[in-house]
């Protein structure tokens, strides 16, 4: 064997290898796109999930189908801050009221997903065990506006000044691809329950 044989070698090697190294990197790329579109869907899809239960509770703020029983709707939210709201309504149209809370837990509550930041959004009718579902949600935050969009700075004194609310959410994936998290934002600005403003 000739030393321009065993140069031969070499070279084959080193271009062998160079193109193993690059099926490695393409074939890693394919799967972290594939996986960045599969969890940009699911956030996504959860996303709609939250804010579609969310907007059809909250506009029935105040709502009773046998109206005299919330005669005066600017008292149907009771409780009001930041991370947490528990309001009058009719959940099942039936005449009569119910308390609604929504709420978020800690993050540290959520151990079964690699997620640091994700929690709990809690949904509690009346004294009922407060129904849970892990969606990603890593933000939910509620500002409150007077008549005049004023901000009403917390703590709420007085709920009846309540007459639009901000919504803010963060969903984020429960698990990553070399610690990316898909994540979508969602901002409803001045939802208002028509019932607040009937006074």
């Amino acid at each position: 064997m000739g030393f321009s044989t065993l140069l031969d070698i070499l070279g084959s090697t080193i271009a062998g290898g160079m193109l193993l190294m690059i099926l490695f990197r393409l074939n890693d790329a394919a799967v972290q796109n594939s996986y960045n579109y599969t969890a940009d869907l699911i956030v996504q899809q959860n996303l709609v999930e939250v804010i579609t239960l969310l907007e059809y509770d909250f506009k029935k703020i105040g709502y009773c189908k046998d109206w005299t029983k919330i005669p005066d709707p600017s008292k149907a939210i009771i409780y009001a801050d930041s991370t947490d709201i528990k309001f009058l309504t009719d959940v099942d149209n039936d005449g009569n009221i119910d308390t609604m809370r929504y709420y978020v837990g800690q993050p540290s509550a959520l151990t079964d997903t690699p997620n640091p930041r994700d929690r709990m959004l809690y949904r509690v009718v009346n004294n009922a065990t407060p129904a849970s579902a892990n969606l990603g949600v890593t933000q939910f935050h509620l500002r409150y506006f007077d008549a005049l969009q004023q901000e009403l700075s917390l703590p709420i004194s007085n709920f009846s000044q309540i007459q639009t609310i901000q919504l803010n959410i963060t969903v984020e994936s429960s698990y990553s691809y070399a610690n990316d998290y898909s994540k979508v934002f969602w901002r409803q600005i001045r939802l208002s329950a028509k019932n607040l403003r009937n006074r």
